[in-house]
């Protein structure tokens, strides 16, 4: 009888931990959306995605969803190991204000202009680079 009852507790508590597991992992996804991360994603592929010709674009375009749900999958993952789901409901309320919207629709303006900052940046490394190098 305690063996059935031990039982019956562990599946309890497995299942309840499950249920909070995929909770968490909902509620980082849905950060990620909302903090503008896919659409950094979908941004970096635009150009790979262009290259693809029109009669095959449908196609890879939809391989392509699947691969970015997969990293999005492998990314809330990670973030799991470093936020509670505490800290994500604080993430989640602060990209529902008003201020969390914009800074989340300035994501793709931002990438561009900081990677253009970026590359900058790197060609004036280079010319230090060069000095020291001689």
């Amino acid at each position: 009888m305690k063996k059935l009852l031990f039982s019956v507790v562990f599946i309890c508590v497995a299942q309840f931990s499950f249920a909070q597991d995929a909770a968490f992992k909902g509620d980082m996804k849905k950060f990620m959306e909302l903090s503008g991360q896919m659409s950094t994603f979908e941004l970096l592929t635009k150009d790979i995605v262009d290259n693809i010709p029109d009669a095959k674009k449908a196609d890879f375009q939809k391989e392509l969803k699947t691969s970015l749900n997969g990293l999005m999958d492998k990314m809330a993952d990670m973030y799991m190991t470093e936020f509670t789901h505490a800290d994500v409901k604080e993430f989640i309320k602060f990209y529902e204000t008003p201020a969390g919207k914009k800074l989340s629709s300035k994501t793709n303006v931002l990438f561009e202009k900081g990677q253009a900052i970026g590359q900058e940046w790197g060609m004036g490394l280079q010319g230090i680079m060069m000095k020291y190098m001689e």
